[in-house]
């Protein structure tokens, strides 16, 4: 009774020259972010950007006007925990040369746009292959109203040994050539990186921890940076309040990493019993990234597509095992699609989800792992991420239950984005 009169009050105290009222969304199935189960019988109510209510439909006022999603479940929107929007070309280290930074915030913001239209309210960007800071640029357009696009966090690049991951490997030393990470060796050098990084706009530091798949003439089984240089970047980031995020394939430098304070683990492909029980220690984050393997797997789109379908074709039973095993150890695992931009269908990237519970992942587990962990993740846990009151109005509704059918994910049928109605591909009036 008494929030039955709160919300009264609320539509009765609002201006007559008010440009949003509240108003509800009435699914037929909810999904809130927290629970176990699918919930029904339930409105949202949105005031402006946020959330101000969840209630039984029963107790709702007569004054709020009501919106019906039938035949759908409402959710929270998406949240891509690793992605890079400006990487416009499959083979991105020989792409990353052809365009300009101006060209690849353009490609970029279109990309984003496509996530956003696909239920992705948030992306957390992992470094780009960008000389500048397109995507802190794209987030700022964003912010200040100029664009409508996912709400972007995250690093502008990511950050390299001479000869590791982010660097080109396989031309002549006489050729200068701009690499597609940004190179440091050395603590002093990793130092200023950082604060590099910072005064443009990351609000993450990456850091590749060890090789990579997806690039040539390095190891994803070989440790890079030393151990006094990844706690130089982590204390250093951690002095300005700036979270760090480790590229690590090989166990070596998962555990050094976690052991280190890093908040995330990417990718962790070689993870053993003991990175588990040290990421359950230390409370670290793990984005596996699993999709973005089985999507170039057996291709010929990568110029080493010799170690990625190394790993995918012959080691990824064992992975999804682990990852498995690190769930139900208690690892907060977290979804990122690790796609890449423009060229990708944006209904890909939901896979990442539905991929999760071939580790064993309940349904339920993996829409969390998209939507609240992500969002503990990135410390938004009071803003996004889940469907309670005080929390960004970032919700999507999808066609039926996506709980007996993950793919109904990849094509909602409604996103919204602080109150602002971004997709609704029904005939019906939405204001109905």
């Amino acid at each position: 009774m008494l929030r039955k009169l709160i919300l009264a009050l609320l539509v009765a105290t609002l201006p007559a020259t008010a440009t949003a009222e509240p108003r509800a969304l009435v699914p037929d199935g909810l999904i809130d972010g927290i629970g176990d189960e699918l919930l029904t019988g339930r409105a949202v109510i949105i005031d402006g950007e946020y959330i101000v209510d969840v209630l039984p439909v029963g107790e709702l006022p007569s004054a709020i006007p009501v919106q019906r999603l039938s035949g759908l479940t409402l959710m929270p929107g998406l949240i891509n925990g690793h992605e890079h929007p400006l990487i416009y070309g499959d083979d991105y280290q020989n792409a990353h040369l052809s365009g300009s930074s101006a060209y690849k915030a353009l490609l970029g913001l279109a990309a984003l746009q496509g996530m956003l239209q696909h239920g992705w309210t948030t992306v957390r960007v992992m470094g780009d292959a960008d000389v500048f800071f397109a995507n802190q640029d794209i987030a700022r357009a964003v912010r200040e109203g100029v664009h409508q696009a996912p709400r972007i966090t995250g690093a502008g690049h990511y950050l390299s040994i001479t000869g590791g991951g982010g660097d080109i490997n396989y031309l002549s030393p006489e050729q200068a050539m701009t690499s597609d990470g940004y190179i440091v060796d050395g603590p002093m050098a990793i130092r200023r990186a950082v604060r590099r990084e910072i005064k443009y706009g990351s609000d993450w530091i990456k850091i590749l921890v060890t090789g990579a798949f997806h690039s040539v003439g390095d190891d994803p089984k070989n440790v890079a940076f030393s151990p006094d240089e990844l706690a130089e970047a982590v204390a250093e980031a951690r002095r300005h309040g700036v979270p760090v995020a480790a590229h690590a394939h090989a166990n070596a430098g998962i555990n050094q990493a976690i052991e280190a304070g890093v908040r995330s683990i990417e990718h962790g492909t070689y993870l053993d019993e003991t990175s588990i029980a040290l990421m359950v220690q230390y409370g670290t984050f793990y984005v596996p990234t699993i999709y973005v393997g089985d999507y170039y797997a057996g291709t010929d789109k990568l110029l080493a597509q010799d170690k990625n379908d190394d790993v995918y074709l012959s080691y990824r039973d064992e992975w999804l095992a682990r990852i498995g095993e690190a769930h139900r150890a208690g690892v907060k695992v977290v979804v990122g699609s690790d796609l890449g931009g423009y060229n990708i269908d944006p209904r890909a990237y939901a896979r990442e989800i539905a991929v999760l519970t071939e580790a064993g992942f309940s349904p339920m587990s993996a829409i969390k792992a998209a939507t609240s962990v992500a969002a503990e993740m990135l410390q938004w846990q009071e803003l996004t991420g889940s469907i309670q009151a005080g929390r960004w109005a970032d919700l999507i509704a999808v066609e039926g239950n996506p709980l007996t059918d993950l793919s109904r994910l990849e094509d909602p049928s409604f996103v919204m984005k602080g109150g602002d109605l971004i997709r609704w591909n029904r005939s019906t009036d939405p204001a109905n």
